[in-house]
């Protein structure tokens, strides 16, 4: 008997990934929790295994093609089922999961967030449009996000020979550049969406109304929990393109900003698609920057013991199965600087006015890697010894490296640490990694004359750069907090008191 095999559920958010690999041929033996496919997401490079045996039939997609969750892939003919159990196919992989194998992520896991405060209603261009808000009040926002919809190009729009001022019951049409007329129809909620349109978390009726609205949903930054988009959020969208105040696309959309010239008019170009994860990388920093207020403090510590120390307790880190790199010791003296400042682990919820405190200590470290910057999270810092540390943080960055880093181990980080001082540069400003509210940099120790009281002195100074979230953090906590790492880089015996 043949049965269709379809793609599971990715994880959460994920709707659809790219086709990288084909692990099985017609004809092969297939067990059961054999990798059939290798996808590309938006988040992680996954192993899809199979939960049938038996001998594959017909394979229905092929490389580069992009899938959805639920879309068939190839049949099985679980006749064979028998056999086949212990037996991997020829061409196929023999190893076994339990789970899709995720590999890669981009920095910060969380899904994109939205406008850092909620906008007063504005008239709605439907008569349609106040009920839809009290429907959503009255619904709570649904759980579940409907599965991708993309807005149908609108039909009769002008262009851009309008007033810059609109008449009342206009909107944008976000996806032509013009204007929409109240009544115009609308796409069916159950069209179907693109094929490569990123899915947007919003309740059904939020979509509905962004339709009815004439407003591609996907260009709307959500403030809810992992970037929800709630009525506010959407009424303020539409308002600030009505005022002036929106950009055409939301800020880290691809589609933000003005259209490239033509390059061809001085030279040949060539042009390549951005892979899922530099495209999310892209999103969530650009995300990143537009909601949280950055500002950056920079100091300078005095390593010249520091660094005698590291290299006399190195051996002793190697045999733990790490090494004991600055990067190590900064886990520790951050944990520790956060059981201080508590406010540096925390993130703020803009739609619930509230800010949340983390009690635990799980702090990410940003690892370049060939597919893209990766931050795998240390778990419990603040309880673990320099060692442990050191030898986690190896097979993090080994992973990281190999792209074998699952979702979880790139999830839930408090803070993040950035260390470019084995490539070099004096000073930066990281990017916080949102959710998170602050981000600690280290650049590259160089020897610099200090004066002593009474003669200069050669000193190896660490160049240290701390971004964070002025919402949450004052300037004057930011600099006691960046002071007191200094004063940990500088007397380690401070960790212990």
């Amino acid at each position: 008997m043949a049965t269709e095999f379809k793609i599971p559920e990715l994880g959460e958010n994920v709707t659809a990934g790219d086709v990288v690999r084909i692990l099985v041929k017609a004809g092969d033996t297939l067990a059961k929790d054999q990798a059939v496919l290798e996808l590309e997401t938006d988040k992680a490079t996954i192993e899809v295994p199979s939960d049938v045996a038996g001998t594959v039939g017909e394979i229905k997609v092929k490389q580069g093609d992009k899938v959805k969750v639920g879309q068939v892939v190839l049949t099985v003919d679980e006749g064979a089922a028998g056999s086949a159990a212990g037996t991997p196919a020829a061409s196929g992989s023999s190893e076994k999961a339990d789970a899709p194998k995720q590999r890669t992520q981009p920095a910060g896991a969380a899904e994109e967030g939205g406008l850092s405060q909620k906008a007063s209603p504005v008239p709605q261009a439907t008569g349609g449009g106040a009920e839809r808000a009290q429907e959503d009040r009255d619904e709570g926002e649904a759980d579940q996000p409907e599965a991708q919809e993309a807005d149908a190009e609108k039909a009769g729009a002008p262009t851009t020979d309008e007033s810059p001022h609109q008449k009342r019951g206009e909107v944008v049409d976000i996806n032509r550049g013009g204007r929409q007329q109240a009544g115009t129809p609308q796409p069916a909620a159950d069209e179907q969406p693109e094929a490569d349109a990123p899915a947007a978390p919003a309740a059904p009726s939020v979509r509905r109304m962004a339709r009815e609205l004439g407003v591609d949903i996907r260009q709307v930054a959500g403030s809810g929990d992992g970037g929800r988009i709630s009525v506010e959020d959407l009424q303020g969208f539409v308002k600030g393109v009505m005022t002036g105040s929106t950009p055409e696309a939301a800020p880290g959309s691809l589609t933000a900003g003005r259209p490239l010239p033509d390059f061809t008019k001085w030279g040949e170009v060539e042009r390549k698609p951005m892979s899922n994860i530099r495209r999310k990388t892209a999103e969530h920093l650009g995300h990143a920057w537009h909601v949280i207020p950055h500002v950056t403090q920079h100091d300078k510590a005095d390593i010249t013991a520091l660094e005698a120390l590291r290299k006399q307790y190195g051996p002793q880190a190697e045999k733990a199965g790490g090494k004991l790199t600055m990067t190590a010791i900064a886990l520790k003296i951050v944990a520790a600087a956060i059981r201080k400042f508590p406010q540096f682990n925390a993130s703020i919820d803009q739609a619930r006015n509230e800010i949340v405190y983390k009690n635990s200590v799980h702090l990410g470290v940003a690892a370049d890697t060939e597919r893209g910057l990766l931050v795998p999270v240390v778990r419990d810092v603040d309880r673990k010894g320099i060692f442990e540390l050191a030898a986690e943080l190896a097979k993090l960055s080994e992973k990281a490296r190999a792209g074998k880093l699952s979702l979880d181990e790139m999830q839930g980080g408090g803070m993040t640490i950035t260390n470019l001082g084995g490539i070099g540069g004096t000073s930066f400003t990281p990017i916080v990694n949102w959710p998170e509210v602050a981000i600690l940099g280290i650049s590259r120790g160089a020897q610099e004359p200090v004066w002593d009281g009474s003669s200069f002195q050669p000193r190896l100074m660490l160049p240290l750069s701390l971004s964070y979230d002025h919402r949450v953090i004052d300037g004057a906590d930011a600099a006691r907090f960046l002071r007191w790492v200094c004063d940990a880089f500088e007397q380690p015996f401070v960790l212990a008191l």
